[in-house]
Order: structure tokens, then C-alpha cells, then sequence
């Protein structure tokens, strides 16, 4: 029985880790569609590479530093329980490999390539699983304070905060320090539209990153006697609601409507495991609705050139997420229970200040140190053709 149990649970893990796996696919066309068609090379070559530099930095150092476990046993200890420890890290690879996906779309059609990596490194290796570790393994006490003192543990189930604000606020940093894509804002005031390159690929982004989410919580229980059927309802509900509430409030406006279900199950993350769904459904409204109004915002009148709005989409719907698993999870409101609104509360506050201070580290030495910014004439050039030699569509004679 405890040899299927095991090979049980390496087997969701595994489904998991590739259903996560392919929303980088999902990142990338998202990406793709929301450049313009001279970066559009740019934003699939940097995910595939990011994802390939974060499962480096995660083997050797960050898994290590979240978990304090280490694979330089030999492969008969490694393969003990049908190799559980190490498809674990497989699906939290995938996780993690998510922080410099988010970042990507926000410094989008503007940063140099090398120092990117270099940034992947150190944010995979050492500032996500910072928090991840202290959320997620009860490092540095965090957690024993917060049940002490406030009565419950700070609860992320699926990753609103350890993985969505912590890669929003990481790359509002980023964004800040880059600056705006030269001929964005002009210095009479007025803002210059760089419309999406291919609302096809936008919403072909969209649909993969929606479809492997259920991967993303679902499989977030890490064993199949934890399965819930509770967590998938709750992501439905979260997701439609935030489409619903796209669709109204940005006036049919496709790129909004894309975003919508995204922004419904960033926030749910956190509590998709102890909502009722009508509170799902409620999460995924505010979450849809708040993705567009600070988007506006973000852009508009604040002038912060964040190309697929990642903080807002990830950074504050992610906050929305951690807050709202300590209002809907609460038995008074259908919830589960077992939930402190102070400790979510804390917990996200936390993240967001880990995140943010990690992020204007790693950029700010990179920019002292290298630089951030392509040039003014490559970024006129395309990140394509500065940067690989080659055109999405190359011309034909």
C-alpha cells in the first residue's frame, strides 16, 4: 500500500509539473501577442531560456534554501519511494521558474538579454525561495509568530502571494528601474499607443496559461488523498468571474478580456482550498476588475510603462488573493475555517516587501554594474534583430 501511495503521488506530481510546465508556453505567446512584431522572437526565446537558467539556480540553490534538502545523494537514495523527492521538486521548479516569466512581460521590448539570466539567477535562487521557504517550510519563524499570535498560520495554498505578488513586485522594480519604452510618453505629456502585435497569439497565451492552472491549484495538495474537487470548483468560479468583470468594465476590450480569467485565478490561489464558490466567484470579480482599473492607471496617468501590466495583474490581484483567503475562508462567510484575516494580512505585507527590496536589489546592481536597457537604436531596431539576428517572419525574396 505505501509503494502505490507513493507511486500515486508521483504520478499527480508529475501530471502537475507538466500541466504548470506548459503555462510557460502560455507566458511566452501572451508575451508574443502583446510586444510589437519586431520583439516577438525576443519574448519566446526569453521564457524557454529563463525556464532553463531558473531549473539551475533551483537544483543547486534555491530548493536548498526553501527546503534545506539537497540532490548530491546517489540516484538509488534519490530514486527511494519511486523518486518522490525529486518530482516534487519538479513541480516546485515549475513554480518558481514562474517568477522571471511574470517579470519578462513587464521589462518587455527594452532589456538586454544577458543580464535578464543573470537576474533569473539570482531571483530563483535566492529571493523567491526566501519567501517560498518562510510560507511554504516555516522558516525563520514566521509562521509559528503569526499562529501564536493571531491564532492560524499565514495560508497561501496554491501561491497568490509566494508566487504571483512575489513576481509582481519583483518586476515593478524592474519596470521602475528600466523606464518606459522610448516614444511611450512624450514630454508634453501625451501617451503613444504600441498596440499588441497579434491578438490571436494574446489569447492563445491566455488559454494555455487558463488550462494548466488547474494543474497550478489543483495539484497544489501534493498527494492524492488531498485532492479537492472544492479547489477546482473555486478556480472555475474565480476565473469566469474574472472575465465577467473584464468584459464590463473594459468595454469588450480583447486584451482585457484575456487577462480577465488570469487575473480571477491569480487571486484565488490562496484560498481556492477553503472558499465557498460563491466567495471564488466574488474573489475573481474584484480580481478582473482590478486588473483593469489599475492597468488604466498603471499606464495612463502614472506613466509606468509595465508592457503586459504584470504588477497589476500579478502584484496587486496577488495581494487581492492573500487578503481575500482571510475574508472568504472564514466559516462565518461559507468558508472552511482555520484562516486569520490579521495573518493573511501580515503574511502578504511580508511577501510584497521581500519581493519589492529583492527586485530593486538584483536590478539596481545589475543596472550599476552592466546596464539593463538595450540601446535607443536597438530598442528601434527590435530586440529581434538586435539580439538574435532574426525576424518573427523573416522577409523572403
Amino acid at each position: 500500500m505505501e509503494a502505490l501511495q507513493s507511486g500515486s503521488d508521483v504520478l499527480l506530481l508529475l501530471m502537475g509539473a507538466v500541466m504548470v510546465l506548459a503555462m510557460h508556453a502560455g507566458f511566452a505567446f501572451l508575451e508574443m501577442g502583446t510586444v510589437r512584431h519586431k520583439n516577438q522572437v525576443n519574448a519566446l526565446v526569453k521564457i524557454l531560456a529563463d525556464f532553463a537558467v531558473s531549473t539551475i539556480a533551483y537544483f543547486f540553490i534555491g530548493y536548498s534554501v526553501a527546503y534545506g534538502v539537497s540532490f548530491f545523494d546517489a540516484a538509488p537514495v534519490l530514486a527511494e519511494q519511486n523518486g518522490l523527492a525529486l518530482v516534487k521538486f519538479f513541480f516546485l521548479l515549475t513554480f518558481a521558474a514562474a517568477i522571471p516569466a511574470i517579470v519578462s512581460g513587464g521589462i518587455a521590448e527594452r532589456a538586454k538579454f544577458n543580464p535578464q539570466l543573470a537576474a533569473t539567477f539570482a531571483l530563483v535562487g535566492l529571493i523567491y525561495p526566501l519567501f517560498e521557504g518562510m510560507a511554504w517550510n516555516g522558516n525563520f519563524g514566521m509562521q509559528a509568530w503569526l499562529e501564536t499570535t493571531f491564532g492560524a498560520k499565514f495560508h497561501d495554498f496554491a501561491g497568490s502571494i509566494v508566487v504571483h505578488a512575489v513576481g509582481g513586485w519583483i518586476a515593478l522594480a524592474a519596470v521602475l528601474l528600466l523606464g518606459p519604452r522610448h516614444g511611450r510618453y512624450g514630454k508634453d505629456g501625451v501617451m503613444y499607443a504600441h498596440p499588441p502585435s497579434s491578438i490571436p497569439f494574446l489569447s492563445l497565451g491566455a488559454w494555455i496559461l487558463t488550462v494548466g492552472w488547474f494543474g497550478f491549484n489543483v495539484m497544489s495538495a501534493q498527494s492524492v488523498v488531498g485532492i479537492s474537487g472544492l479547489v477546482a470548483v473555486n478556480s472555475l468560479m474565480a476565473m469566469v468571474g474574472g472575465v465577467l468583470a473584464a468584459l464590463v468594465i473594459g468595454r469588450n476590450d480583447p486584451g482585457f478580456v484575456h487577462n480577465g480569467p488570469l487575473a480571477g485565478l491569480v487571486a484565488v490561489c490562496a484560498g481556492s482550498d477553503l472558499m465557498h464558490p460563491l466567495g471564488a466567484l466574488f474573489t475573481g470579480v474584484v480580481a478582473g476588475a482590478l486588473f483593469v482599473w489599475a492597468f488604466i492607471q498603471t499606464q495612463n496617468r502614472w506613466k509606468i510603462d509595465d508592457v503586459l501590466g504584470v504588477w497589476p495583474l500579478h502584484g496587486l490581484c496577488g495581494v487581492w488573493g492573500g487578503i481575500a483567503a482571510g475574508i472568504f475562508g472564514l466559516e462565518a462567510l461559507g468558508g472552511m475555517g482555520g484562516v486569520s484575516f490579521v495573518s493573511q494580512l501580515i503574511g502578504t505585507l511580508v511577501g510584497v516587501l521581500i519581493a519589492f527590496a529583492g527586485g530593486l536589489i538584483v536590478y539596481g546592481l545589475l543596472k550599476k554594474m552592466v546596464g539593463l536597457r538595450l540601446t535607443q537604436e536597438q530598442e528601434y531596431q527590435g530586440a529581434d534583430l538586435s539580439i538574435h539576428k532574426i525576424a518573427a517572419t523573416p522577409q523572403r525574396d
